[in-house]
C-alpha cells in the first residue's frame, strides 16, 4: 500500500468517526484539508462531509457542502433533503428533493417520514401515491411513516392495513408496531391486541412497551401488569413510558399497596429518579424536558387529561413559545377534557399573557362560562406584566364588586401595577387594603412590590424607612429593588448600604457589584470602582452574561453580546449598523453609561461598540430581517432590558414602521411609533 492511499484510507476513517461521534471540529479541520485539494476529491467523501454537518445540526455548512459536491448523487441528495427536514425546512427540502435525477426508496421513505411527524396528511399520501405510480417498491419504513400521517382517517388506516397484508409488509416489525400504536392510541384495543398476537415472535421491545401503554390507556391495569411481568421475565429492556403506563394500571385497580410495592422496586433500581416516571415538576429548566415527555406519551397512545394538559401549557409558558402555546391550545380543543376545563383555561391565559398575546387571552377569558379567583389572577398579572396598569386595576375593581375575594397571588400584581404605572397613592391604599378589609398579612413580596413602587417613583427615604420598620428581612429582592432605584435617581450614599446588604443575602450574585462599579464610573471616583473591581475578582464573582432569543418558524434562535455564532451574524450585524445609522439620524445618542464593568480610560468610541451588538439588538435585528413587514416580534431577554437597547428600539420601531416586543425579567416593553408600553418609567 504506497502512501497516499495508506492516508485517504487514515482521511475516511477519521471522517467515519467524527460523523459517529458528532465531532463538528475536528471533521470542519478535515474538510478545510479537503478543501484545499490535499486529499483527492470525490463525491464519496463529499457525501460524508454533508453528513457530518447534518449529524451536528449545521444547516449552512452541509448546504455549502452540498453545493461543492462535485457530481451529487442520489446519496448526496438524500443526505441534505433529510438535513432540511430534521429542521423542519420542508419547502426547501422539497425543492431539493424534486431536483433528484432518480429518487430512490430512502429519498421517498426520507420526505414521507419528515411529512408524517408534521402531521401534514395531504404531502405524505401525496407523495405516497406518486412513489405507487412510479412501480417503486415500498418497505416497512414506507408504510409505518404513512400510517403516522393517517391523522384520525380510520378508514384510510384500515386500507393501508389491507395493503400490509396483501404485500406481506404485516411480517416486518416496524409497519406492525405502528399499526399497533395506532388502534390503541384511537381507541381500538382489541384490534390492537389482536396485532400483537398475531407478531408472534417477531415481536420487539417496542410492541411490548406498545400494548402495555394500549391497556394502560383503556384502564385495563391487570392486564398491563400481566404483560409487564411476563416482559421482565423475559429480560426486556423497559422503558420511562411503559413504567408509567404500570403505575397507571395501579390507579385503575385502586390497589394502593400493589402500587406502593411498585415504587419500591423503583426506587430500588433508581428508575425513580427518572422524570418520566416521576412526571415533570412546575421547573422552568425542565420545560423543554416536560414538552418531550408530553408529546412522547401522546405518541405512545396516552389521552392527555386535565392535569397532563396544565402542565404541558405551563411549560409552553415558561419557554415563551407563542406556536407551541397554540398548537396546545388546538389540541386542548379537539380533545375532551373529562374535568376541570377551567384549570386549562386558566393556563392558556397565563401562557398567552407570557407570550405578548393579551387579544388572544382576554378573548379567552371572555368566552369562558365562569371564571374562579386564578382566572382573575392570571388575568389581572398579565395586564400588570405589560404596563397596562389601568386595565389590570379595572378588572381588579371589577373583582371586588362581584365580592370575588382577592388573594395575596392578586395584590402582587395589584401593587406591581401600581409600581409599574407610578400609582403611589394607589398602591400604598392597596397595600393597607390587604389587611383591613381582606385579613391577608402582607409577606416579602409585596413589600418588595412596595419599595419598588416607592423607589421608582424617586421617594428613595420612604422606600429606606419601609425596609427598616418591615416585620422581617426584606431578604435579596428587597435590597436588589432599592439598588435599582437608586441607580436610576443617582442616589450613592444610599445604593452603597443597599449593595452591602443585597451581598449579604447573595455574596455570588454579580449585579450589585456591577450596579456600584458602573455608579461608581459615572461619578468619576476611579479608586472606588477599582476597588469593587478588585473585590469582585477576588471573591471569584463572575457576571452572567446577557442572553436573547426570538422563535421564528416553530425554531429558537439564541443571541449572546458580541455573538457570531449564528449562520446569518453578517446579515444581522450589517443590517443593525445600518438601522444604527439611521437612528442617529433622527436623535439616538448611544448612552455609554449603561456599558457593564467600564474599563478606566476605556474611549468612548470602544464603549459604543460593546453596546452595539447586544444580545437584544442582535435578536430584533434577526427578527426584523427574518419576518414580513407587518409582523410582529417578540424578543424574550434573561436580563433587564439594557437603557441604551430601549432607546434604540423605540427608534428602530419608528423608522421600520414594526411592532418590536421585548420581554425581561421584569416585565413586557411593547414598543411601536417610537414609544414604548413603559412610557419610559421602568
Amino acid at each position: 500500500m504506497n502512501q497516499l492511499s495508506w492516508n485517504l484510507h487514515s482521511f475516511r476513517h477519521l471522517l467515519k468517526h467524527c460523523i459517529a461521534e458528532r465531532d463538528f471540529l475536528t471533521g470542519k479541520s478535515l474538510h478545510a484539508l479537503y478543501i484545499k485539494s490535499l486529499v483527492p476529491p470525490s463525491t464519496y467523501l463529499s457525501n460524508h462531509f454533508i453528513l457530518l454537518y447534518s449529524k451536528c445540526r449545521r444547516l449552512l455548512a452541509a448546504r455549502r457542502a452540498f453545493d461543492l459536491t462535485p457530481n451529487p448523487n442520489v446519496f448526496s441528495f438524500n443526505a441534505i433533503v433529510a438535513a432540511y427536514a430534521k429542521e423542519s425546512q420542508m419547502m426547501v427540502a422539497r425543492q431539493l428533493f424534486d431536483r433528484i435525477p432518480a429518487p430512490d426508496l430512502v429519498s421517498y421513505n426520507t420526505m414521507l417520514s419528515a411529512f408524517a411527524d408534521r402531521g401534514e396528511m395531504g404531502p405524505a399520501f401525496s407523495l405516497f401515491a406518486g412513489m405507487r405510480e412510479m412501480g417503486l417498491d415500498v418497505d416497512g419504513f414506507t408504510l409505518s411513516a404513512v400510517v403516522t400521517a393517517c391523522g384520525d382517517d380510520v378508514s384510510l388506516m384500515r386500507q393501508l392495513h389491507s395493503f400490509a397484508v396483501s404485500s406481506g409488509l404485516d411480517s416486518y416489525v416496524s409497519p406492525s408496531n405502528a399499526l399497533l400504536t395506532y388502534y390503541s392510541k384511537n381507541g381500538y384495543l382489541n384490534e390492537a391486541k389482536r396485532m400483537f398476537d398475531e407478531m408472534g415472535d417477531a415481536r420487539d421491545e417496542v410492541s411490548w412497551n406498545s400494548m402495555i401503554v394500549a391497556y394502560g390507556l383503556h384502564r385495563e391495569g391487570l392486564r398491563a401488569l400481566e404483560l409487564f411481568q411476563e416482559m421482565i421475565r423475559k429480560g426486556m429492556y423497559v422503558e420511562m413510558y411503559t413504567l408509567a403506563s404500570v403505575l397507571t394500571a395501579f390507579t385503575c385497580l385502586s390497589d394502593l399497596v400493589g402500587g406502593l410495592q411498585f415504587h419500591a422496586k423503583l426506587v430500588k433500581t433508581g428508575f425513580h429518579q427518572n422524570s418520566h416516571v416521576g412526571r415533570y415538576s412546575q421547573n422552568e429548566e425542565l420545560s423543554e424536558e416536560a414538552l418531550e415527555c408530553f408529546c412522547s406519551l401522546r405518541r405512545f397512545g396516552y389521552r392527555p387529561d386535565d392535569c397532563s394538559f396544565v402542565c404541558a401549557i405551563s411549560a409552553c409558558s415558561n419557554l415563551s413559545s407563542p406556536s407551541q402555546g397554540k398548537q396546545m391550545h388546538g389540541l386542548v380543543i379537539k380533545s375532551e377534557i373529562p374535568s376541570n376545563y377551567i384549570s386549562v383555561d386558566n393556563a392558556l391565559i397565563a401562557t398567552y399573557s407570557k407570550c405578548r398575546n393579551l387579544g388572544d387571552a382576554r378573548r379567552l377569558f371572555n368566552r369562558m362560562p365562569e371564571h374562579n379567583t386564578v382566572s382573575l389572577n392570571s388575568m389581572i398579572a398579565g395586564y400588570a406584566q405589560h404596563g397596562l396598569g389601568e386595565e389590570s386595576l379595572a378588572l381588579f375593581q371589577e373583582m371586588l364588586d362581584n365580592d370575588i375575594p382577592p388573594t395575596s397571588i392578586t395584590f402582587i400584581s395589584v401593587l406591581s401595577a401600581c409600581a409599574h404605572t407610578g400609582k403611589v397613592h394607589e398602591g400604598q391604599t392597596y397595600f393597607n387594603m390587604m389587611k383591613e378589609k381582606f385579613g391577608l398579612e402582607p409577606e416579602a413580596e409585596h413589600y418588595s412590590c412596595m419599595i419598588d413602587l416607592l423607589g421608582r417613583a424617586g421617594k428613595i427615604s420612604a422606600a429606606e424607612k419601609l425596609i427598616e420598620t418591615m416585620p422581617f428581612s426584606p431578604g435579596s429582592v428587597g435590597w436588589a429593588s432599592l439598588l435599582g432605584a437608586c441607580r436610576k435617581h443617582g442616589n450613592m450614599e444610599i445604593a452603597v448600604k443597599a449593595a452591602y446588604q443585597f451581598l449579604q443575602h447573595e455574596p455570588a450574585n454579580a449585579a450589585p457589584y456591577v450596579v456600584l462599579s458602573n455608579m461608581f464610573s459615572s461619578a468619576g471616583r476611579l479608586e472606588d470602582m477599582v476597588a469593587i473591581r478588585r473585590l469582585m475578582r477576588d471573591r471569584g464573582v463572575k457576571k452572567n452574561p446577557g442572553c436573547s432569543w426570538i422563535e421564528l418558524n416553530r425554531r429558537t434562535h439564541v443571541f449572546v453580546a458580541e455573538d457570531s455564532s449564528h449562520p446569518m451574524i453578517k446579515e444581522i450585524r450589517d443590517y443593525l449598523d445600518e438601522m444604527l445609522l439611521k437612528i442617529r439620524k433622527v436623535g439616538y445618542v448611544p448612552d455609554v453609561n449603561q456599558v457593564s464593568l467600564k474599563e478606566d480610560g476605556m474611549e468612548e468610541k470602544e464603549m459604543e461598540m460593546r453596546l452595539r451588538h447586544h444580545s437584544e439588538k442582535l435578536a430584533v435585528a434577526f427578527g426584523l430581517i427574518s419576518t414580513k413587514d407587518v409582523e410582529p416580534i417578540l424578543v424574550v431577554k434573561n436580563l433587564r432590558i439594557c437603557g441604551d437597547c430601549h432607546n434604540a428600539i423605540k427608534h428602530i420601531s419608528k423608522i421600520t414602521k414594526r411592532e418590536i416586543t421585548v420581554r425581561d425579567t421584569r416585565r413586557f416593553h411593547c414598543f411601536e411609533e417610537g414609544q414604548c408600553s413603559c412610557e419610559d418609567y421602568w
